[in-house]
Protein backbone atom coordinates (compact mmCIF):
# COMPACT_ATOMS: atom_id res chain seq x y z
CA UNK A 1 0.00 0.00 0.00
CA UNK A 2 1.46 3.71 -0.97
CA UNK A 3 2.20 5.82 1.98
CA UNK A 4 -0.48 7.96 0.28
CA UNK A 5 -3.31 5.56 0.83
CA UNK A 6 -1.63 4.81 3.99
CA UNK A 7 -1.77 8.29 5.28
CA UNK A 8 -5.63 8.44 3.69
CA UNK A 9 -6.99 5.44 5.81
CA UNK A 10 -5.35 6.20 9.01
CA UNK A 11 -6.93 9.66 8.25
CA UNK A 12 -10.06 8.15 7.70
CA UNK A 13 -10.21 5.76 10.32
CA UNK A 14 -10.10 9.04 12.91
CA UNK A 15 -12.54 10.74 11.46
CA UNK A 16 -15.35 7.59 11.11
CA UNK A 17 -14.56 6.75 14.66
CA UNK A 18 -15.44 10.67 15.51
CA UNK A 19 -18.66 10.65 14.13
CA UNK A 20 -19.76 7.31 15.05
CA UNK A 21 -19.46 8.43 18.75
CA UNK A 22 -21.32 11.39 17.55
CA UNK A 23 -24.65 8.97 16.37
CA UNK A 24 -24.09 7.00 19.01
CA UNK A 25 -24.62 9.62 22.01
CA UNK A 26 -27.84 10.72 20.02
CA UNK A 27 -29.36 6.97 20.07
CA UNK A 28 -30.99 7.73 16.63
CA UNK A 29 -33.07 5.37 14.54
CA UNK A 30 -33.71 5.36 10.61
CA UNK A 31 -34.78 9.19 10.98
CA UNK A 32 -31.78 10.07 12.76
CA UNK A 33 -30.00 8.81 9.72
CA UNK A 34 -32.55 10.49 7.19
CA UNK A 35 -31.41 13.63 9.21
CA UNK A 36 -28.02 13.39 8.89
CA UNK A 37 -28.26 12.56 5.24
CA UNK A 38 -30.39 15.66 5.11
CA UNK A 39 -27.28 18.27 6.42
CA UNK A 40 -25.15 16.60 3.78
CA UNK A 41 -26.81 17.26 1.12
CA UNK A 42 -26.93 20.31 2.50
CA UNK A 43 -23.38 21.18 3.89
CA UNK A 44 -22.01 19.75 0.59
CA UNK A 45 -24.20 20.62 -1.57
CA UNK A 46 -21.54 23.24 -3.19
CA UNK A 47 -18.50 21.00 -3.96
CA UNK A 48 -21.23 17.91 -4.93
CA UNK A 49 -23.25 20.43 -7.19
CA UNK A 50 -20.24 21.82 -8.58
CA UNK A 51 -18.32 18.27 -9.49
CA UNK A 52 -22.05 16.94 -10.56
CA UNK A 53 -22.33 19.93 -12.92
CA UNK A 54 -18.82 18.78 -14.54
CA UNK A 55 -18.74 15.40 -14.93
CA UNK A 56 -23.05 13.99 -14.39
CA UNK A 57 -23.36 14.79 -17.58
CA UNK A 58 -21.20 12.34 -19.07
CA UNK A 59 -22.91 9.92 -17.19
CA UNK A 60 -24.59 6.57 -18.55
CA UNK A 61 -26.92 3.89 -17.23
CA UNK A 62 -23.78 2.07 -15.96
CA UNK A 63 -22.50 4.56 -13.66
CA UNK A 64 -26.24 5.87 -12.72
CA UNK A 65 -27.05 1.76 -11.64
CA UNK A 66 -23.80 1.89 -9.27
CA UNK A 67 -24.68 5.42 -7.87
CA UNK A 68 -28.22 3.36 -7.49
CA UNK A 69 -27.09 0.30 -5.77
CA UNK A 70 -24.61 1.77 -3.74
CA UNK A 71 -27.26 3.81 -2.10
CA UNK A 72 -29.05 0.84 -1.37
CA UNK A 73 -26.56 -1.25 -0.12
CA UNK A 74 -25.85 1.25 2.61
CA UNK A 75 -29.01 1.65 3.76
CA UNK A 76 -29.58 -2.23 3.85
CA UNK A 77 -26.70 -2.31 6.01
CA UNK A 78 -27.69 0.56 8.20
CA UNK A 79 -31.20 -0.99 8.50
CA UNK A 80 -29.57 -4.73 9.37
CA UNK A 81 -27.52 -3.64 11.26
CA UNK A 82 -29.98 -1.48 13.74
CA UNK A 83 -32.34 -4.46 13.65
CA UNK A 84 -28.94 -6.78 14.97
CA UNK A 85 -29.34 -4.06 17.75
CA UNK A 86 -32.52 -4.57 18.75
CA UNK A 87 -32.98 -8.57 18.42
CA UNK A 88 -29.33 -9.26 20.15
CA UNK A 89 -26.28 -7.85 22.12
CA UNK A 90 -24.22 -5.26 20.24
CA UNK A 91 -21.17 -7.32 21.38
CA UNK A 92 -22.10 -9.80 19.26
CA UNK A 93 -23.14 -7.92 16.03
CA UNK A 94 -20.68 -5.44 16.38
CA UNK A 95 -17.62 -7.47 15.99
CA UNK A 96 -18.87 -10.21 13.52
CA UNK A 97 -20.25 -6.67 11.57
CA UNK A 98 -17.00 -5.16 11.39
CA UNK A 99 -14.69 -8.39 11.49
CA UNK A 100 -16.42 -10.45 8.54
CA UNK A 101 -16.74 -7.23 6.54
CA UNK A 102 -13.23 -6.49 5.77
CA UNK A 103 -12.34 -10.22 5.48
CA UNK A 104 -15.56 -10.36 2.60
CA UNK A 105 -14.44 -7.00 0.89
CA UNK A 106 -11.06 -8.57 0.51
CA UNK A 107 -12.12 -12.00 -0.84
CA UNK A 108 -14.15 -10.60 -3.39
CA UNK A 109 -11.36 -8.42 -4.51
CA UNK A 110 -9.16 -11.27 -4.68
CA UNK A 111 -11.71 -13.63 -6.61
CA UNK A 112 -13.70 -11.23 -8.50
CA UNK A 113 -11.10 -8.06 -9.60
CA UNK A 114 -8.24 -10.47 -9.44
CA UNK A 115 -5.89 -8.74 -6.89
CA UNK A 116 -3.39 -10.47 -4.97
CA UNK A 117 -2.54 -10.93 -1.41
CA UNK A 118 1.24 -11.40 0.11
CA UNK A 119 1.67 -13.73 3.02
CA UNK A 120 2.27 -10.64 5.22
CA UNK A 121 -1.10 -9.11 3.89
CA UNK A 122 -2.80 -11.71 4.63
CA UNK A 123 -1.29 -11.84 8.42
CA UNK A 124 -2.92 -8.08 8.29
CA UNK A 125 -6.24 -9.34 7.53
CA UNK A 126 -5.95 -12.04 10.26
CA UNK A 127 -4.48 -9.30 12.47
CA UNK A 128 -7.12 -6.38 12.14
CA UNK A 129 -9.88 -8.89 12.16
CA UNK A 130 -8.56 -10.58 15.93
CA UNK A 131 -8.36 -7.12 16.88
CA UNK A 132 -11.63 -6.33 16.17
CA UNK A 133 -12.95 -9.34 17.97
CA UNK A 134 -11.03 -8.85 21.01
CA UNK A 135 -12.50 -5.06 20.97
CA UNK A 136 -15.60 -6.27 21.52
CA UNK A 137 -15.22 -8.86 24.19
CA UNK A 138 -12.87 -11.25 22.96
CA UNK A 139 -13.57 -15.07 24.42
CA UNK A 140 -16.67 -13.77 26.06
CA UNK A 141 -18.46 -14.31 23.16
CA UNK A 142 -18.10 -18.04 23.11
CA UNK A 143 -19.50 -17.71 26.66
CA UNK A 144 -22.65 -16.07 26.41
CA UNK A 145 -24.83 -19.09 25.76
CA UNK A 146 -26.03 -19.49 29.44
CA UNK A 147 -29.59 -20.56 28.73
CA UNK A 148 -32.44 -21.30 26.06
CA UNK A 149 -33.31 -17.85 25.31
CA UNK A 150 -29.55 -16.57 25.61
CA UNK A 151 -28.53 -18.68 22.83
CA UNK A 152 -31.46 -17.81 20.67
CA UNK A 153 -30.33 -14.14 20.98
CA UNK A 154 -26.59 -15.05 20.24
CA UNK A 155 -27.91 -16.64 17.59
CA UNK A 156 -29.96 -14.14 16.24
CA UNK A 157 -27.31 -11.97 16.73
CA UNK A 158 -24.38 -14.00 14.62
CA UNK A 159 -26.72 -14.04 11.73
CA UNK A 160 -27.07 -10.03 12.15
CA UNK A 161 -23.87 -9.52 12.31
CA UNK A 162 -22.69 -11.72 9.51
CA UNK A 163 -25.26 -10.34 7.20
CA UNK A 164 -24.52 -6.85 8.09
CA UNK A 165 -20.77 -7.69 7.19
CA UNK A 166 -22.06 -8.87 3.81
CA UNK A 167 -23.52 -5.85 3.12
CA UNK A 168 -20.23 -4.02 4.19
CA UNK A 169 -18.22 -5.99 1.89
CA UNK A 170 -20.89 -5.28 -1.25
CA UNK A 171 -21.15 -1.37 -1.16
CA UNK A 172 -16.90 -1.80 -0.57
CA UNK A 173 -16.89 -3.86 -3.66
CA UNK A 174 -19.53 -2.20 -5.42
CA UNK A 175 -18.12 1.88 -4.64
CA UNK A 176 -14.12 0.45 -5.33
CA UNK A 177 -15.20 -0.99 -8.48
CA UNK A 178 -16.73 2.48 -9.38
CA UNK A 179 -13.93 4.50 -8.50
CA UNK A 180 -11.09 2.31 -9.63
CA UNK A 181 -12.30 0.71 -13.00
CA UNK A 182 -15.30 3.35 -13.74
CA UNK A 183 -13.07 5.82 -12.28
CA UNK A 184 -16.21 7.63 -11.21
CA UNK A 185 -15.38 10.62 -8.61
CA UNK A 186 -15.19 9.17 -5.13
CA UNK A 187 -17.04 12.24 -3.86
CA UNK A 188 -19.84 12.04 -6.50
CA UNK A 189 -19.92 8.21 -5.85
CA UNK A 190 -20.93 9.02 -1.93
CA UNK A 191 -22.88 12.48 -2.87
CA UNK A 192 -25.26 11.63 -5.10
CA UNK A 193 -25.98 7.76 -3.75
CA UNK A 194 -26.90 9.84 -0.70
CA UNK A 195 -30.09 11.18 -2.67
CA UNK A 196 -30.64 7.82 -3.25
CA UNK A 197 -30.31 7.09 0.94
CA UNK A 198 -32.71 9.92 1.48
CA UNK A 199 -35.40 8.65 -0.63
CA UNK A 200 -35.38 5.14 0.83
CA UNK A 201 -34.93 6.65 4.52
CA UNK A 202 -38.06 9.04 4.10
CA UNK A 203 -40.88 6.55 4.59
CA UNK A 204 -39.45 6.31 8.25
CA UNK A 205 -39.87 10.01 8.51
CA UNK A 206 -43.43 10.35 6.92
CA UNK A 207 -44.67 7.48 8.41
CA UNK A 208 -44.83 9.63 12.18
CA UNK A 209 -44.17 13.34 11.03
CA UNK A 210 -45.13 14.54 14.47
CA UNK A 211 -42.43 12.40 16.36
CA UNK A 212 -39.90 12.71 13.22
CA UNK A 213 -39.96 16.45 14.23
CA UNK A 214 -39.37 16.00 17.63
CA UNK A 215 -36.13 14.12 17.41
CA UNK A 216 -35.13 16.42 14.83
CA UNK A 217 -35.16 19.13 17.67
CA UNK A 218 -33.26 16.95 19.87
CA UNK A 219 -31.19 15.43 18.04
CA UNK A 220 -30.10 18.02 15.00
CA UNK A 221 -26.73 18.84 16.67
CA UNK A 222 -25.22 15.59 16.61
CA UNK A 223 -27.30 14.84 13.06
CA UNK A 224 -25.39 18.34 11.78
CA UNK A 225 -21.92 16.78 13.10
CA UNK A 226 -22.40 13.51 11.27
CA UNK A 227 -23.54 14.76 7.96
CA UNK A 228 -20.29 17.31 7.96
CA UNK A 229 -17.95 15.15 8.55
CA UNK A 230 -18.49 11.34 7.88
CA UNK A 231 -18.95 11.98 4.57
CA UNK A 232 -14.99 12.94 4.43
CA UNK A 233 -13.92 9.43 5.95
CA UNK A 234 -15.93 7.69 3.40
CA UNK A 235 -14.39 9.40 0.35
CA UNK A 236 -10.67 9.62 1.61
CA UNK A 237 -11.05 5.54 1.42
CA UNK A 238 -12.46 5.90 -1.67
CA UNK A 239 -9.29 7.74 -2.75
CA UNK A 240 -7.36 5.13 -0.89
CA UNK A 241 -8.79 2.83 -2.94
CA UNK A 242 -7.45 4.62 -6.31
CA UNK A 243 -4.00 3.89 -5.19
CA UNK A 244 -3.86 0.83 -3.78
CA UNK A 245 -5.81 -2.67 -3.90
CA UNK A 246 -9.05 -3.09 -2.36
CA UNK A 247 -8.21 -6.14 -0.68
CA UNK A 248 -5.80 -3.97 1.44
CA UNK A 249 -7.94 -0.70 1.91
CA UNK A 250 -11.00 -2.55 2.53
CA UNK A 251 -9.15 -4.31 5.77
CA UNK A 252 -6.90 -1.42 6.92
CA UNK A 253 -10.32 0.93 7.31
CA UNK A 254 -10.82 -1.39 10.32
CA UNK A 255 -7.69 0.91 12.45
CA UNK A 256 -11.20 3.51 13.30
CA UNK A 257 -11.80 0.52 16.25
CA UNK A 258 -8.14 1.75 17.40
CA UNK A 259 -9.08 5.00 17.56
CA UNK A 260 -12.81 4.30 19.09
CA UNK A 261 -11.13 2.16 21.79
CA UNK A 262 -9.02 4.94 22.76
CA UNK A 263 -11.52 7.85 22.32
CA UNK A 264 -14.43 6.21 23.13
CA UNK A 265 -13.26 4.19 25.88
CA UNK A 266 -12.11 7.55 27.76
CA UNK A 267 -14.94 10.27 26.47
CA UNK A 268 -17.73 7.20 27.67
CA UNK A 269 -16.27 5.31 29.84
CA UNK A 270 -16.37 1.84 28.50
CA UNK A 271 -15.09 -0.64 30.28
CA UNK A 272 -12.74 -3.65 29.37
CA UNK A 273 -9.70 -1.17 28.77
CA UNK A 274 -7.08 -3.60 28.75
CA UNK A 275 -8.74 -5.99 26.58
CA UNK A 276 -9.41 -3.35 24.43
CA UNK A 277 -6.25 -2.17 24.45
CA UNK A 278 -4.51 -5.67 23.00
CA UNK A 279 -7.29 -5.18 19.65
CA UNK A 280 -5.89 -2.26 19.10
CA UNK A 281 -2.75 -3.27 19.13
CA UNK A 282 -3.21 -6.32 17.05
CA UNK A 283 -5.21 -3.83 14.73
CA UNK A 284 -2.26 -1.41 14.43
CA UNK A 285 -0.29 -4.45 13.73
CA UNK A 286 -2.41 -5.86 11.04
CA UNK A 287 -2.75 -2.38 9.15
CA UNK A 288 1.01 -2.43 9.41
CA UNK A 289 0.99 -5.54 7.80
CA UNK A 290 -1.53 -4.41 4.70
CA UNK A 291 1.04 -1.36 4.45
CA UNK A 292 3.92 -3.42 3.47
CA UNK A 293 1.61 -6.51 1.82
Amino acid sequence: MPMSAFILVVLAGLIHASWNIAAKKADGDARFAFQSSAFLSLVWAPLGLWLAWRHVPGWGAREWAFVALSGLLHVLYYVVLLRGYRRSDLTVVYPLARGTGPLLSSMAAVLLLGERLSPVGVAGIAGVVLGVFLIAGGPRLARRGGDAQQQARVRKGIQYGVLTGLFIACYTVVDGYAVKVLLMSPILVDYMGNFVRMALLAPAVLRDRAQAARLWRLQWKHALLVGAISPISYVLVLYAMQQAPLSHVAPAREVSMLFAALIGGHLLREGDRLLRLAGAVFIALGVAGLALG
